[in-house]
């Protein structure tokens, strides 16, 4: 029972065993108790219409070959057993003769074992003044019984008493049963091959999606698992699909950024090197000392912001990285954030322009956490726009949120890496760094309870964040 195949075989085989057993235990008895009861019901109202003709002949002066004609054609009329009792009273208690005045029955050679049990139907009726009705066992033969008071000169004077056997209602069930237990042993066979079957097919479904996990633990993500079916196994498969191109994608990121920074480390660490052995030389004049020191400097900085960025991720996906939200005027952060960047617009010969309203567009935040998203995206701008362009940055508040905007004009992001340019790693062929920045701003912006967008076309590009104001 350890095989999906077998464990779905066994329950098709469970249900529909347990359908059989519900029509089997429950439908059967239920039937058979409905067609007794509408065999009494059928008599009952056989007995009203036949007891006429007993009643204007029984305790008249006809003679009694006249009452057994009439108990005769009752019985006919009915499609019944009619036996009529005349009720005396002794002590002022009705009690029915020992032997009927009337039987509707052929005469028999021997005396009729039922008769003592139609007495004491009889005298039940007798007692009770009114029409009984029911199912009996007479003589180990089950009947349907309806028994009638007649009354002469105010008083019960005769009981007749309809009987007609119900065997047939129980061969009737009998068959039923019968034909149920055919077509249930039918079913069941049907049942087990069909749940076979179809456990089967969705075993060696089950099974290639298994051989694609191992496949794609092993690093190999050139292989999807055909889609054939828009079924939940079909949709699984559309998902483990996408789950392995995104990790074939994440594969080559990560790739491609061991590669981006081990060169990344290796030049300032090899430029580090060279300027520490040139700085050595006594001879070097003061002028050059000063732009190997820049130089030593800048590459400095470059490593520092590398480990920065690897550090913030790594803090990130432990998630471990901790914020302290507080109220916070995002014009003045805007501001303050863009006044650092002026030696690097005049290096670059470009304007940084800020666009703020009148009023304070406040937001729920960690300052420090938003600073280092606007600084992301102010040097991203930077690094992707031409000397001489203008970049934008905007604070409003619209709709419950507080919004920040950079914009600028350089060649825009195309289409198809809009998707995927806030991915770890990612970066376009011709980008400069390691591909965390936007990453990490993405995730900064989400850990807020806000959202970091983008919209892209040749000549402009805006990202934008959002947060709750």
């Amino acid at each position: 029972m350890r095989s999906l195949r077998n464990r779905l075989a066994f329950l098709f085989f469970a249900i529909t065993l347990a359908a059989i057993g519900v029509l089997y235990l429950y439908i059967a008895p239920q039937l058979e108790t409905r067609l007794r009861d509408e065999k009494v019901t059928q008599l009952r109202a056989a007995a009203l219409q036949s007891v006429n003709d007993i009643e204007r002949v029984a305790g008249s002066e006809q003679r009694a070959d006249a009452v057994e004609a009439a108990v005769r054609r009752a019985g006919e009329r009915a499609n019944a057993r009619v036996t009529l009792f005349r009720i005396n009273t002794f002590g002022g208690e009705p009690r029915p003769e020992s032997e009927p005045v009337a039987d509707s029955s052929a005469p028999q050679e021997r005396p009729d074992p039922t008769i003592a049990e139609r007495i004491v139907i009889a005298q039940r009726v007798a007692r009770s003044d009114r029409l009984d009705t029911g199912t009996q066992t007479l003589n180990d033969d089950p009947v349907a019984i309806a028994a009638l008071p007649i009354r002469r000169d105010g008083q019960i004077g005769y009981v007749a008493v309809y009987s007609t056997p119900t065997t047939d209602v129980e061969g009737n069930v009998a068959v039923v049963r019968q034909q149920i237990l055919i077509a249930g042993a039918i079913a069941l066979a049907l049942a087990v091959l069909a749940g076979w079957l179809v456990a089967r097919a969705l075993a060696q479904r089950v099974k290639r999606l298994e051989e694609a996990a191992e496949q794609v633990a092993a690093g190999d993500f050139s292989r999807p698992i055909p889609v054939d079916s828009d079924d939940e196994l079909g949709q699984l498969a559309r998902a483990f699909n996408d789950m392995q191109r995104q990790l074939a994608q994440l594969d080559r990121a990560r790739k491609q950024f061991i590669a981006t920074a081990s060169h990344e480390l290796r030049t300032p660490l090899f430029s580090l090197g060279g300027f520490v052995e040139l700085l050595e030389d006594e001879e070097l004049d003061e002028e050059t000392r000063r732009r190997f020191l820049a130089q030593v400097r800048m590459q400095v900085e470059r490593l520092r912001k590398l480990t920065v960025d690897l550090l913030d991720l790594s803090r990130l996906e432990a998630g471990s990285l901790e914020l302290r939200p507080e109220p916070v005027d995002l014009s003045e952060l805007a501001s303050a954030v863009s006044s650092e960047f002026e030696p690097v617009l005049a290096q670059r010969d470009a304007h940084l322009e800020v666009r703020l309203t009148s009023r304070p567009v406040e937001a729920l935040c960690d300052p420090v956490r938003v600073a280092q998203i606007m600084r992301i995206l102010i040097d991203n701008a930077l690094t992707h726009s031409p000397a001489g362009t203008d970049i934008v940055v905007s604070a409003t508040r619209d709709d419950g949120y507080a919004r920040l905007a950079v914009r600028d004009h350089g060649s825009g992001i195309e289409r198809q890496a809009l998707s995927q340019i806030f991915e770890p790693f990612y970066t376009t062929d011709d980008a400069q760094g390691s591909g965390l920045g936007l990453a990490i701003a993405s995730e900064l912006a989400e850990r807020m309870h806000g959202r970091l967008g983008v919209e892209s076309r040749p000549g402009r590009t805006v990202f934008t964040l959002e947060l709750p104001a």
